[in-house]
């Protein structure tokens, strides 16, 4: 008797039956779900090596995008086993769709150290996630990506609630941010970082980030943020960041 056959679409979608010869039972797997890639849908995703962001990486991945990973180096504020775990987890979900991804490795230790010096530090983290957006933005540009994807979820840090959100938010010009996980909480994220292998990586130990304040501003005021801007050649910063990352290729 023939085997029964049927006909998928290569890529992250796809999740084909196994048909077997007759008498023999017939099985089915559960993939990522969502359309093939398509390599002109590109997006900028900040990768900290951390549980949450791989998920958000994963999950617009699954729908067909392409990411283009930027993970910000804070040494001296951080370790070098900080940056091997992001390069870990990103080489995880790269196995996970069977493809290469590029990576920007961005120098950020010079503009944590003219925060710190020159604005209000309960700002810090604030101001941080603004800086990158900017960078991330510029990369978007250069990559010709369409959106920056984040793995914050609401509430969960200081930098995360809602009202901080917004200030952080105005630093892009031109591109959305578009957030996965805003509304999952820690439960359903580790399940499904678990799910797609990347939890032992994130969950490994690594040197923390030393920059965030005891007292940090959880409802900053936007006209605040802006004015300690003001203290910083931010636009310089930019550019050096952008000129100096490092790019390489990340999977097979």
């Amino acid at each position: 008797m023939s085997v029964r056959r049927q006909a998928w679409p290569r890529g992250w979608g796809t999740c084909p039956e196994v048909f077997r010869q007759a008498g023999e039972p017939r099985t089915k797997g559960e993939g990522a779900g969502g359309p093939p890639l398509a390599p002109y849908e590109k997006f900028v995703c900040l990768m900290s090596g951390g549980i949450d962001s791989p998920v958000a990486c994963y999950m617009i991945m699954k729908r067909g995008c392409v990411p283009i990973l930027v993970y910000f180096d804070n040494y001296p504020f951080a370790g070098e086993d900080t940056k091997q775990r992001a390069i870990d987890v990103a080489t995880k979900l790269c196995e996970r769709a069977g493809r290469q991804a590029k990576m920007y490795i961005v120098p950020h230790g010079r503009d944590l150290t003219e925060l710190l010096r020159r604005c209000d530090r309960r700002l810090t983290c604030i101001l941080c996630r603004r800086m990158m957006y900017r960078v991330a933005e510029e990369i978007a540009r250069l990559e010709g990506a369409d959106a920056v994807v984040t793995g914050e979820c609401i509430g969960e840090q200081a930098s995360q609630t809602l009202r901080n959100i917004r200030v952080e938010s105005t630093a892009l010009r031109e591109f959305p941010v578009i957030r996965p996980l805003a509304g999952m909480d820690k439960t359903e994220i580790v399940r499904m970082a678990k799910r797609i292998g990347t939890y032992e990586i994130s969950t490994r130990p690594a040197t923390c980030c030393s920059v965030p304040p005891k007292r940090p501003a959880i409802r900053a005021d936007l006209s605040e943020v802006l004015e300690a801007e003001e203290n910083v050649d931010v636009a310089s910063l930019v550019k050096w960041d952008v000129e100096n990352a490092r790019v390489i290729r990340i999977g097979a």
